[in-house]
Order: structure tokens, then C-alpha cells, then sequence
């Protein structure tokens, strides 16, 4: 990245607790992050941006991603669905991310499925460290990936938080139209 980036902050508090939202200036969501992570959402940011290759200042509700997110944790769970995300990464790791907002609110797929779904099924293990590294979770719904077995495997906002994004997405209704 040759340019530097204008990345701006908002937080969100959840009934799951405090939430830091990066966007650029086109509107683009670039990262999220629970606050008690925010040392590790730095080390991300320089990792993917370069050291001294972006500039982070605080904003309110920059470009309405803000209330966007605000509203799925409300329950408007399609508020998130169309959100423009740019993330840094390697073209793999941002395959797999693209390949998690393919997956319905209200579903769950494991590590093999979603391999599968990449066109790589023996790629299992990269998977999981491409889903672990995600820097936009929620709205790349990490979560949303779930050991072979059904069993709720690592997610880096916590296992309790990953519990809770599942139920509260289990209330999704999608509505097909009637001819």
C-alpha cells in the first residue's frame, strides 16, 4: 500500500459490550473490534497499513456504519448485509472472508463446508486461520463457522460472544415472495 489512509473510529456499545468500528473516508468498514482488544486491533492495522501508512481519528457515526451495526444488534439483522467492507490481507484470506458473508444469518457452516464452498476442500486448516484473522467480525460473520462436529470452536471476541451473536441471529426470518 503506497498511500497513506485516512481511517476514522466510532464505538458501539452492544448488549455483548463495547465495540470499535475503523472506516476509511469512501465509507468503507476496514476493521471492528471488542475495546478490550483494542492493542490487537493496532498491531492489525499497522500489520496491514504499515506502521506509519494510516492515521486514526475519532468520528461519529462515520458514513452511517455506526447506526448500521447498531441496528443489527437491535435486531435489523439485514442492516449489515450490504455494508461496504475493504480489508487489507492476502488474496486467499480475503476469499475466505468474502465467502463468510455468503453464509445466512440465522446459519452456521463448518470449516470443511466453507473450504468447500472456497473451491479448496482440503484447505481446511488455512481456513480456519484465514477465519481466526478476520478484521471485520460481525459484519464478516466469522461467528458463523462452527467446528465439524456443531461444536462452538475459538472465536476471537470470546466463546460467550460467539453464543450470543448465534442466538440473537437465530431470530432471523428470511421471507420469500409469493408469487
Amino acid at each position: 500500500m503506497s498511500e497513506f489512509l485516512h481511517l476514522w473510529m466510532d464505538r458501539i456499545d452492544t448488549p455483548i459490550g463495547e465495540l470499535f468500528i475503523v472506516a476509511d473516508h469512501d465509507g468503507n468498514l476496514r476493521a471492528t473490534s471488542w475495546t478490550e482488544h483494542e492493542i490487537q486491533m493496532h498491531r492489525m492495522l499497522r500489520l496491514h497499513y504499515r506502521e506509519n501508512g494510516f492515521k486514526l481519528e475519532p468520528s461519529r457515526n462515520p458514513n452511517g456504519l455506526t447506526q448500521a451495526i447498531s441496528s443489527y444488534f437491535a435486531g435489523e439483522f439485514a442492516a449489515i448485509d450490504t455494508l461496504p467492507v475493504q480489508t487489507a490481507g492476502t488474496p486467499f484470506q480475503r476469499e475466505v472472508w468474502r465467502a463468510l458473508r455468503e453464509i445466512p444469518c440465522g446459519t452456521t457452516v463448518s470449516y470443511a463446508e466453507l473450504a468447500g464452498r472456497i473451491g479448496r476442500p482440503t484447505a481446511v486448516r488455512a481456513v480456519g486461520l484465514a477465519n481466526g484473522s478476520n478484521p471485520i467480525g460481525v459484519v464478516v460473520p466469522c461467528h458463523r463457522v462452527i467446528g465439524a462436529n456443531g461444536s462452538l470452536t475459538g472465536y476471537g471476541g470470546g466463546i460467550e460472544r460467539k453464543r450470543w451473536l448465534l442466538e440473537h441471529e437465530s431470530k432471523c426470518q428470511r421471507f420469500e415472495l409469493q408469487p
